[in-house]
């Protein structure tokens, strides 16, 4: 330094700074720890699944899932009646919970006064929050007497020319199944669905008034073709949740392994013959096809709730039915 030049001082808040960044960095590291955990669980919780169905594997193959047997004593498994109950059931809560939940969104968003609109959300966010076993009671001694007493004997009269009204009537079974499944769902769709048609531009709105339309023709014809996909996202969602429930339908199914054309039969799902099971199984074959059954009903899930996902990711990104932004 040279005659005249004037001193070079650190500034003050440099340490301050630097500390700043010690601890931005050390909070970065906890972050990424804490991201990585989520697929390395993941990743264990496959490995177990494959590890303890290897046996099951090897021995059956693919024949496991068409197999219409499941005899632990014979060591005979096949997961076919499981995986159709599983999709009946799925497929029955979502025909009864699809068009009541888009019917209360769309009521909520477009038709509703305002001082209603809060107090009916929290109370389908309540719903969401019962715990399934809860449901399941109240299913056994409520729905399930008023279902086997009235409702049942009344779709055998009025539509037993279809398959699927045929037969006698026990109570448990898959019809009962499906409708609590309805019930459980039905919170989630309604919530989802409510949220994307919340999201349509009012533009939207007031173009399709401005042609002419009432306002159920604007939000049938304008909203709802706009906000398809999110509302796709919320059925998947709902289909997902329907898929794993376990002790709601395991206590109201019936579980008989079979499959059967009527509703009013007993079914059986895969989660249910796992909760059923698991704590039972005597041999080594018979834990690993209970395994099996877990590491099917995980991939399908998986796949499920996946899709949805990228559903509600394009409605997030503006890529809505319409194609314009939300």
């Amino acid at each position: 330094m040279t005659a005249g030049e004037p001193a070079i001082t650190e500034e003050p808040g440099a340490a301050v700074l630097q500390g700043r960044a010690v601890g931005d960095t050390v909070f970065k590291a906890a972050l990424t720890i804490a991201v990585l955990a989520v697929p390395a669980l993941l990743g264990f919780l496959v490995w177990e699944l494959w590890v303890g169905s290897r046996l099951a594997i090897e021995r059956y193959g693919f024949d496991f899932i068409t197999g219409t047997t499941w005899d632990p004593v014979a060591e005979e498994f096949g997961a076919l009646p499981l995986i159709v109950g599983t999709l009946t059931s799925a497929a029955v809560a979502l025909v009864i919970a699809v068009p009541l939940s888009l019917g209360v969104a769309i009521y909520l968003t477009e038709f509703s006064p305002k001082w209603l609109r809060q107090p009916v959300a929290f109370v389908i966010e309540l719903l969401a929050a019962i715990p399934s076993v809860v449901y399941g009671l109240w299913g056994i001694f409520v729905l399930i007497p008023v279902l086997k007493d009235h409702v049942f004997p009344f779709l055998r009269d009025t539509l037993g020319f279809l398959p699927l009204f045929q037969g006698p009537i026990y109570g448990n079974s898959m019809l009962a199944a499906g409708i609590i499944l309805a019930i459980m769902v039905m919170p989630y769709i309604m919530s989802v669905s409510r949220e994307v048609l919340m999201a349509v531009p009012a533009s939207q709105r007031e173009a399709a008034l401005g042609l002419g339309a009432t306002r159920w023709e604007a939000a049938w014809t304008a909203v709802v073709p706009y906000a398809r996909s999110g509302i796709v996202g919320a059925v998947i969602l709902g289909l997902g949740r329907a898929l794993g429930e376990t002790m709601a339908v395991t206590m109201l199914i019936g579980n008989r392994h079979e499959i059967a054309a009527s509703l009013f039969a007993p079914g059986y799902t895969m989660a249910a013959v796992i909760a059923n099971e698991f704590t039972e199984a005597a041999s080594d074959i018979h834990y690993a096809a209970l395994s099996y059954v877990a590491l099917s009903l995980f991939v399908v899930t998986v796949i499920v709730n996946g899709l949805a996902r990228i559903l509600i990711w394009r409605v997030s990104r503006g890529q809505a039915g319409g194609g314009q932004g939300v």
